[in-house]
C-alpha cells in the first residue's frame, strides 16, 4: 500500500499553526517576578543567612570583647599595675578582638582579607610617621608606668627640673617645683634622660659644708660640731649624724655635717643643722672667715 500524499489544504493548515504557535510564544514571554516567594527564597538564602550570620558573629565579638577587656583590667589592678595603664591595655584586648570578627566576617562575604591586611598595613605605616613623637611619648608613658622608677608624690629631679610628681599618663609628667611652679615634661624626655628619685628610700642624708678659720683647733672644733649636730632633731631616724673633714680650703679648714633623715622631713633638719652649726660656733669662740686672698708684692717692682 503507498502512503497517503498530504494534500495541499492539510499542509496549508499545519503551516498556520505552526505560524500561530510561534506568534503567541513571541507575544507572550514568561516575565520575571522579583516578589515571587521562589526568588525571595533563593535571595535570603543566598545573603539572608549569611547577613544574620555576621550580626550573631559581631553580637558574640562585642560581648567577648567586653568581657575580656574587664579581665585584663582587672587582672592588672590586682597586679598594683597603674590605673591608666590597665585601662589602656583592656581597651587594646577589646579592640583585638573586634577587629578580628570585622574581618573574619568580610572574609566569610567573599572580600579579599589579604589585600584589606594590606591596606590596614599601609593606613598603620603612615599614621605612625605621622604621630612618631606621640607615640614615642606614649611608648615611653608605658614604659614608666610599668617599670615604676617614680610614684606621685616622689620628689624627683629629671631634665634639669626638680619637683614633686603630680601625675604620670601616656603622654606627659606632671611636676610641682618648690616654688610652686607646674613643669610638664613629655614622658620621652623623663624615660630618655637621667634622673633622680629622692623619695625611693627611706632615709636620706642631710649635708651641711662649714668653712672655720684655721687658727681654730681641729679636735675642739669638731668636738663643737659634733655637739651641734647631736642636737638637731632627725625624726625618727636610727643613723647617727657625722662630723667630716673634708679638706683644707684656700681660705678655711672645711667641715660636712651629715644627719640622716625621712626625705619629708629633709629641708627641717637641713636648716636646723645650718643654724646649731652657727650658734655652736659662735659660742665656742671659733670663727668662720670669709673668702681672703693674701697679695704679696716684691720690693724691687714697687721701687720700678
Amino acid at each position: 500500500m503507498e502512503p497517503e500524499t498530504p494534500t495541499p489544504a492539510a499542509t496549508e493548515t499545519a503551516a498556520e499553526q505552526t505560524a500561530q504557535v510561534t506568534t503567541s510564544t513571541q507575544a507572550d514571554p514568561v516575565s520575571f517576578d522579583f516578589w515571587s516567594a521562589e526568588n525571595l527564597l533563593d535571595l535570603a538564602l543566598t545573603y539572608g543567612l549569611p547577613a544574620i550570620g555576621a550580626l550573631i558573629v559581631l553580637f558574640i565579638a562585642y560581648i567577648v570583647s567586653a568581657w575580656l577587656a574587664r579581665v585584663v583590667s582587672g587582672s592588672l589592678r590586682r597586679a598594683k599595675v597603674d590605673e591608666t595603664l590597665a585601662i589602656f591595655f583592656g581597651k587594646i584586648a577589646r579592640w583585638v578582638i573586634l577587629a578580628c570578627a570585622f574581618i573574619a566576617i568580610l572574609g566569610n562575604f567573599g572580600v579579599s582579607t589579604a589585600s584589606f591586611a594590606a591596606v590596614i598595613a599601609a593606613v598603620g605605616f603612615g599614621i605612625g610617621l605621622a604621630m612618631e613623637g606621640t607615640l614615642s611619648n606614649i611608648s615611653a608613658g608605658v614604659m614608666l608606668l610599668v617599670f615604676r622608677p617614680f610614684k606621685v608624690d616622689d620628689y624627683i629631679s629629671v631634665s634639669g627640673e626638680d619637683g614633686s610628681v603630680v601625675e604620670i599618663d601616656l603622654f606627659t609628667t606632671t611636676l610641682n617645683t618648690l616654688d610652686n611652679r607646674r613643669v610638664i615634661l613629655p614622658d620621652k624626655v623623663v624615660f630618655g634622660t637621667t634622673m633622680q628619685n629622692f623619695s625611693a628610700n627611706d632615709l636620706r642624708r642631710v649635708d651641711v659644708a662649714v668653712g672655720v678659720t684655721y687658727k681654730a683647733d681641729i679636735d675642739e672644733t669638731r668636738k663643737v660640731l659634733t655637739e651641734a649636730v647631736e642636737s638637731v632633731n632627725n625624726y625618727g631616724s636610727e643613723r647617727g649624724p657625722e662630723v667630716y673633714l673634708v679638706e683644707l680650703g684656700t681660705s678655711s679648714v672645711d667641715w660636712s655635717l651629715r644627719v640622716w633623715t625621712s626625705p619629708e622631713y629633709y629641708w627641717d633638719v637641713r636648716e636646723e643643722t645650718t643654724a646649731a652649726a652657727k650658734k655652736a660656733l659662735d659660742a665656742a669662740g671659733i670663727s668662720i672667715p670669709f673668702p681672703q686672698m693674701d697679695v704679696h708684692l716684691d720690693k724691687g717692682e714697687l721701687e720700678g
